[in-house]
């Protein structure tokens, strides 16, 4: 397994992470025994960086890390997140950035997790509510610490990565960049790098669309937060879906799948991209993990950017509402 530096923070990770929110009931049905396996497969395979959220489950998630690390946690960078906290009403989620919840927060995620330091700590929405500066400020000072090791954002817009790394240096941004949905990733990818942030993308295979395992809505079990994704309804489906068919041809012609070239593409961008792909099936982890042994040459990605160029994919990544609280 290849690994790959997260910023300026000292922290080393694996060029493929683990995604762990579809172990909570995100996407349908999950089986703690079950991902509990696949999470100590990852371990055997290199897999050593591992991608949690307060909200996975509501807590679930992070205790599931903590009963899969037992006698294996030395060695793992563990990230994990804040910010979104349940409407009372019951209503979408709403977020908070304020100083006092930070640090609340980040209390519960350590008790949960079982450990005395989070490695990556991430604000999972930007509160719009609260100055980023007050927001970074308290990780900073959680970091002084020793509570955390590194400091990330998730969604944040080019004004809000820029204010909050002049608090405190930022090791990682985390948004969603795959081949279907390509901005606007690269633009803040373009910033990253003029700061020297590394960049964690989630949902690098589509939320499945580009593994090629959705083809109709009725692929999708019927407690999954996907069917009510824009992507996965009506003619946006049918079109994702045949921008897959096309890659997997071109995976065919390479001897592989099109879920590995999707990330070997991700994996070819620069050395500061890092994919976080999710699964809860042990074959599908094995599968991705080997995007690191697929190479692609010059005319193998000339052929995939016109395949699937910025502005290919059909309908947002989240409902309007979500929409509004991403990249700000």
């Amino acid at each position: 397994m290849e690994h790959r530096r997260l910023g300026s923070s000292g922290l080393e990770v694996s060029a493929i992470g683990l995604g762990c929110m579809s172990m909570s009931g995100t996407y349908g049905k999950s089986d703690d025994g079950q991902s509990m396996a696949v999470i100590h497969r990852a371990l055997d395979l290199g897999v050593d960086f591992l991608d949690s959220s307060d909200m996975y489950g509501w807590g679930h998630n992070e205790e599931l890390i903590r009963r899969a690390l037992v006698g294996r946690r030395r060695g793992v960078v563990l990230a994990t997140k804040f910010g979104q906290v349940r409407s009372p009403d019951g209503g979408g989620n709403l977020v908070d950035g304020s100083e006092a919840y930070v640090r609340r927060a980040c209390e519960a995620s350590l008790a949960r997790l079982g450990s005395d330091t989070i490695d990556l700590y991430y604000q999972h929405r930007v509160d719009p509510k609260v100055p980023i500066e007050e927001t970074v400020g308290a990780m900073a000072r959680l970091r002084e610490e020793g509570k955390i090791r590194a400091l990330g954002l998730c969604e944040a817009g080019p004004d809000t990565l820029r204010r909050a790394h002049a608090v405190h240096p930022i090791a990682a941004l985390q948004m969603e960049y795959s081949l279907l949905y390509r901005q606007p990733a690269e633009d803040a990818l373009a910033l990253c790098r003029e700061l020297g942030i590394a960049f964690v993308a989630y949902s690098p295979l589509g939320r499945s669309l580009l593994a090629g395992t959705v083809e109709r809505v009725e692929d999708i079990p019927a407690d999954d937060r996907r069917r009510q994704h824009p992507r996965f309804q009506g003619s946006n489906l049918d079109h994702n879906a045949g921008l897959a068919r096309r890659l997997a041809d071109i995976a065919r012609a390479k001897g592989t799948t099109a879920a590995r070239v999707a990330l070997a593409w991700l994996l070819a961008r620069g050395l500061d991209i890092v994919p976080i792909p999710g699964t809860k099936r042990i074959e599908r982890l094995e599968e991705n993990t080997g995007a690191v042994r697929v190479r692609l040459d010059t005319d193998d990605l000339r052929r995939i950017d016109a395949t699937l160029p910025p502005g290919a994919g059909a309908g947002t990544r989240y409902p309007e509402p979500q929409m509004r609280g991403v990249y700000i």
